[in-house]
């Protein structure tokens, strides 16, 4: 995830006072897709989840379930 403008070929998507945006071709690989905000004792971030299921699709730094 990083901080971007909206380009021509981004999905752009607004829930709860925040703007979301894919890239229109990974968005139809990945779709459906989820974006959480996760607190546990271990730390919070942004949890990541679509079709992308192993590790091997979705770089080596993601995990198993692609949450980033």
């Amino acid at each position: 995830m990083a901080l971007d403008e909206p380009k021509d070929d981004d999905q752009v998507f607004e829930m709860n006072e925040l703007t979301y945006m894919i890239n229109k071709d990974l968005f139809e690989q990945v779709k459906p897709i989820s974006v959480d905000f996760v607190d546990t004792a271990m730390g919070s971030g942004f949890s990541i989840q679509s079709n992308l299921n192993s590790a091997a699709d979705c770089g080596s730094s993601c995990g198993s379930s692609c949450s980033c």
